[in-house]
């Protein structure tokens, strides 16, 4: 069979709601010249049977053991043939010309090496929210990645397999198995390897223009998993200090301000007033630079979560969908 230009990995677990429309999210792109690879990792719902009922011969399906996100992406760059290799999660979903438009900007620009878009927000229904995330599209340094993650989530970067390979090692406990994300990360897995490409190996990263990933948000959670998520965030910063600990003095505070601001947002989502006033003061206590830099945004968030912790619930469910929309991100 002829080599696609674009592999697609999918890790997929547990996802029989939604995996159908990321399948043929896929399936319906303009561009054609791909394959999908999508890796069960241990599903025990019916999203397997839901990926064969697809008959597409782009679809391969590689079942293993369970291994996490990171695994699952990196089973599927293993298998993958193509020159760039996208990402999707499977609860999320594509606009038909993503693919497309990133392989023009690949291929008229060979000295970038990870091309990526903006997000549209949608929810667990699949319908449109008011939020989006419209990243800085040029001139983007490691400085960014790491204070904003232009990037913003796992289903929108387009990667030049040949810039995944230079950041690649083995697995420290199976020798013969190749890493590209770090498999001891459960949460920050992304931004982990963005700095890597970003710091670590001088990869280039450029946006283009367009809504073009649909990023579905899940309510409900734990205001525990918002720790969690700062603690995996802290270890991911902290990996990045072991070859360019220059860079990471030089900008950790203010990535820590942006990333317990996000928290912050998140807090808000989850109704957690107490607990978003606590991360936005923090926020506001490592480095003002985020009220210098963005004021609309740091001052929204603290007024949300001034609201959170005040208002009836009715009152605030208005205030929050006014200020944040009905997702969070960033």
């Amino acid at each position: 069979m002829k080599t696609p230009a674009i592999s697609v990995v999918m890790p997929m677990y547990n996802v029989e709601r939604y995996i159908g429309e990321a399948i043929q999210s896929v399936l319906d792109q303009d561009f054609e010249d791909f394959e999908l690879i999508v890796i069960n990792d241990a599903s025990t719902d019916r999203s397997s049977d839901i990926c064969h009922s697809f008959k597409d011969p782009r679809i391969r399906v590689i079942a293993q053991r369970n291994r996490g996100l990171a695994g699952a992406r990196n089973t599927g760059i293993a298998a993958a043939t193509g020159r760039f290799i996208a990402f999707l999660d499977s609860d999320d979903r594509w606009h038909p010309s993503k693919l497309g438009l990133h392989f023009i900007h690949l291929r008229a620009n060979p000295d970038i090496d990870v091309s990526y878009s903006g997000s549209r927000f949608i929810n667990e229904a699949g319908q449109p929210l008011k939020l989006a995330m419209r990243p800085k599209l040029e001139g983007v340094t490691p400085a960014h990645i790491i204070k904003r993650n232009p990037i913003g989530n796992g289903s929108v970067p387009v990667i030049r397999r040949s810039a995944l390979d230079q950041v690649a090692f083995p697995h420290p406990e199976e020798p013969d198995r190749m890493c590209w994300f770090d498999e001891s990360f459960r949460q920050s897995e992304d931004i982990e390897m963005w700095l890597r490409l970003a710091a670590g190996a001088g990869c280039r990263f450029e946006g283009i223009s367009g809504l073009l990933t649909e990023y579905r948000v899940a309510s409900g959670g734990l205001s525990a998993n918002i720790a969690r998520q700062y603690d995996s965030w802290q270890r991911a910063i902290e990996k990045t200090a072991t070859y360019a600990p220059e860079f990471v003095e030089r900008h950790r505070g203010a990535a820590e301000a942006y990333q317990l601001r996000y928290l912050a947002r998140r807090a808000v989502q989850l109704g957690d007033g107490a607990f978003a006033l606590s991360l936005i003061r923090q926020a506001f206590a490592k480095n003002l630079l985020i009220v210098i830099e963005e004021p609309r945004k740091s001052l929204s968030t603290a007024l949300a979560a001034l609201a959170a912790r005040w208002l009836p619930p009715r009152a605030f469910a208005t205030v929050a969908q006014m200020r944040l929309g009905a997702g969070i991100k960033a």
